[in-house]
C-alpha cells in the first residue's frame, strides 16, 4: 500500500523479523511493529564509528591540521560534543512521530522547502560517506588479504548493499552484534598504540586555526549522523523515555568517535611510511597479530557504517516525493545508491586521504545551518501539534529556506579548505582557521528565530 509520508501508519507486518525485507519506506511506524530499548541506541551509534574513518580524523588533526596531542584531543573533545549534543536532541522525537529525520525536516523547511536539505542528505550519505567508507574498507581488506583493490572494493560494497537491502531490523541486529566485536579489538589497539605514542612530542605550527580545523573536522564526523537521528528510533515505542532516547544516542556517539580519534592522533605521533596505504600505515605499528585482526575490524566497521549510510540516504531520497512503483522502494533505492558510491569509491583510491579531509569540512558547512533551523524551529513550536505538518505539501517553508540559504552563502567567506577553496576571511587571517559552521549556524539561526517567529 503506498502511502504518504506522515499519512496513515502502514500495517503492522514486520515486527521484529531480522530476516525479511522492511516493507514501505517513509510512513508512520504502526504501534504492533513498534519494538527495541533507549539502550540499543548506545551500539547503533557505537558501531558505525568503530572503523578507521573515524580513527583518521584524528591523525588529521596531528598531521595535516599540526596540532600537538593534548590540543588535538581538546578539539575533538569540542566538536564531537557538541555533534553528539544535536544528535541526542533529534534522536528523541523519533519514538512520537514514527518518521524519518529527513521528514521531521519538513517542519522547519516545509514540504517544498525541505527538498534542498533531503538533496543534500541524500548526496552526502547514499553516495558521498558510503565512498569514503567503502575506501577504507577496501584498503584494509586488500592489505589483509592481498586481494586486489577494486575486488576488495565490490566484496565490501556487496554486504553493505546487502544489509541496507533488508532494512531496518537486519541493520540494527548487524549494529549490536558486531559492537562487542569491535569494542574488544580497538580497545587493545588503542592499549598499544598509546603505549608506543609520544603526546608530549611538539606539534607542528597548527595553533587557533588548527584547533578550529581540527573542531570543524570533528564536528563534521559526528553531526554527519544528525540527519540520520530519528531513523533508527521511530520503531521505538511511542512511550519510551524521550530523555533515555537522547542520552543513549548522544553517549553511544560521543564515546566511539572520541576514543577513536584519540587513538588516530596518538598513531600520528608515532609514524609510519609515506608510501603506505593510510590503513597500513595506521596499523603498522602493531604486531602481527593484532595488525591483521585490526584490519578485520576496519571492515567490519567500515559496513556497520555504510549499512546505515545506505539505508538512511535512501530514506532522504524517497522524502523528495518522487514516486517510483516498485513495491520496495527503499530497497531498490538503497542499491542504486550502492553502485554509484562503488563507482564513486573506485575513482577515489588514488588519494583517498584529500578527498576525505575536503568532505568532512564540507559536510560540516551544510549541516550546521540545517541544524540551526530544526533547532530554533522545534523551540518556536514548543507545546504545538506538529504531525499534521509533516505532509502538508502546501508549505513552501520560505523563512527556513531563506535562513539556511543565506547562512550557507554567507558563510562561503570563511572557507578554509585548502585544496576546495581558501576564503579571503583565512586567506587575510590564517590564524583563524576554518570557523564557516559557527557563522553558518549562527546566522542561520538569528535569522529564522526571527523569520520563523513572524511566520
Amino acid at each position: 500500500m503506498a502511502v504518504s509520508a506522515a499519512g496513515p501508519a502502514r500495517p503492522g507486518e514486520y515486527g521484529d523479523r531480522v530476516v525479511a525485507v522492511e516493507p514501505g519506506d517513509i510512513e508512520p511506524i504502526a504501534a504492533q511493529d513498534r519494538h527495541g530499548t533507549p539502550r540499543q541506541l548506545f551500539w547503533t551509534w557505537s558501531s558505525p564509528n568503530l572503523e578507521f574513518a573515524t580513527i583518521f580524523v584524528g591523525v588529521l588533526a596531528v598531521s595535516v591540521f599540526g596540532l600537538p596531542f593534548w590540543p588535538a584531543l581538546a578539539a575533538i573533545a569540542l566538536g564531537n560534543g557538541l555533534g553528539a549534543l544535536t544528535h541526542g536532541v533529534l534522536s528523541a522525537r523519533g519514538p512520537r512521530y514514527g518518521v524519518p529525520q529527513m521528514v521531521l525536516s519538513r517542519l522547519g523547511f516545509g514540504y517544498w522547502g525541505n527538498l534542498v536539505p533531503a538533496t543534500l542528505m541524500s548526496v552526502t550519505a547514499g553516495i558521498g560517506w558510503f565512498a569514503v567508507n567503502s575506501v577504507s574498507g577496501a584498503f584494509a581488506l586488500n592489505t589483509l588479504t592481498a586481494l586486489p583493490l577494486p575486488a576488495s572494493l565490490a566484496v565490501v560494497v556487496a554486504i553493505q548493499i546487502g544489509i541496507a537491502f533488508f532494512g531496518h531490523n537486519l541493520v540494527q541486529a548487524y549494529e549490536k552484534y558486531v559492537f562487542a566485536v569491535l569494542a574488544v579489538i580497538f580497545a587493545i589497539v588503542a592499549v598499544v598504540t598509546f603505549a608506543q605514542s609520544h603526546p608530549n612530542a611538539p606539534g607542528g605550527s597548527g595553533g587557533v586555526g588548527g584547533f578550529l580545523l581540527t573542531t570543524g573536522a570533528a564536528f563534521g564526523y559526528a553531526a554527519g549522523w544528525n540527519p540520520y537521528a530519528a531513523d533508527y528510533t521511530r520503531y521505538l515505542p511511542a512511550t519510551v523515555s524521550g530523555r533515555a532516547v537522547g542520552w543513549f544516542a548522544a553517549l553511544g556517539l560521543f564515546l566511539s568517535c572520541s576514543v577513536l580519534m584519540a587513538v588516530g592522533a596518538a598513531a600520528a605521533t608515532i609514524g609510519g611510511g609515506a608510501d603506505e596505504t593510510p590503513t597500513a600505515a595506521f596499523t603498522g605499528h602493531l604486531p602481527g597479530w593484532l595488525a591483521a585482526i585490526t584490519l578485520l575490524a576496519i571492515v567490519l566497521g567500515a559496513v556497520a557504517a555504510n549499512a546505515l549510510n545506505v539505508y538512511s540516504g535512501a530514506l532522504a531520497f524517497l522524502t523528495l516525493g518522487i514516486t517510483l512503483p516498485l513495491a520496495w522502494r527503499r530497497a531498490i533505492v538503497a542499491l542504486g545508491f550502492g553502485a554509484v558510491g562503488f563507482v564513486l569509491a573506485l575513482l577515489g583510491l588514488s588519494d583517498a586521504g584529500a578527498a576525505y579531509e575536503n568532505f568532512l569540512l564540507v559536510i560540516s558547512y551544510w549541516i550546521a545551518p540545517w541544524l540551526a533551523v530544526i533547532l530554533v524551529d522545534q523551540w518556536l513550536r514548543t507545546g504545538q501539534d506538529v504531525a499534521p505538518l509533516l505532509a502538508d505539501r502546501s508549505r513552501i517553508g520560505w523563512p527556513g529556506l531563506v535562513s539556511f540559504l543565506t547562512g550557507a552563502v554567507v558563510s562561503i567567506v570563511f572557507f578554509a579548505n585548502q585544496s576546495l577553496y581558501l576564503a579571503p576571511v583565512p586567506k587575510a587571517m590564517p590564524q583563524v582557521g576554518d570557523i564557516t559552521f559557527l557563522v553558518g549556524f549562527t546566522i542561520t539561526g538569528a535569522m529564522y528565530a526571527i523569520l520563523g517567529r513572524i511566520r
